[in-house]
């Protein structure tokens, strides 16, 4: 049987085919790379707002600090990465010329989520993560378009204090 197969391989020509899930399935959202953002936002604020318990702080101390340092910034460049990640996905896999036509500035936000993405990933930046949540807010808006969705931006409820785009 495995001579079979290798045979049939060698006859038959292969192609590789690429989506988000490798099965062109048709379901795009904007709503991981929103969440992801709302994330580094709310680490990034987290790290600013670290300070130790004490005005001298022990050892121990110091090793919590340390400690929530680490994990604090793991979760926040893992979740500016999977902004990157999301986004891409949108731009290679759903967005199609038309849309581009259609929406002018939609590469350059992409880019620009990009940009602060990487900021957001090398300090702790809260204006880079502000701006970061913001332009892939308004990728969001103009995929919702892109589906004859009317975009609208609601309370998140979440600690950022932040908006999230949903559509009616």
């Amino acid at each position: 049987m495995k001579v079979f197969y290798k045979l049939i391989s060698k006859v038959l020509p292969t192609y590789i085919a690429y989506a988000h899930c490798d099965i062109p399935c048709g379901i795009y959202d904007p709503h991981n790379a929103q969440m992801a953002a709302h994330t580094v936002l709310r680490m990034t604020s987290m790290l600013n707002e670290l300070k130790p318990s004490k005005e001298e702080p022990d050892f121990d101390e110091r090793k919590r600090i340390i400690s929530q340092i680490s994990r604090l910034t793991r979760v926040k460049e893992k979740h500016a990465e999977l902004v990157e990640e999301e986004l891409g996905t949108l731009e290679n896999d759903y967005f199609k010329e038309e849309h581009f036509k259609k929406f002018p500035n939609l590469k350059s936000l992409i880019e620009e989520a990009v940009k602060f993405s990487i900021k957001a990933r090398q300090n702790i930046d809260i204006d880079a993560a502000k701006k970061l949540l913001d332009t892939t807010m308004q990728v969001a808006e103009i995929f919702y378009k892109t589906k004859n969705l009317e975009p609208v931006r609601v309370a998140s409820g979440y600690p950022t204090e932040s908006e999230i785009v949903s559509h009616k």
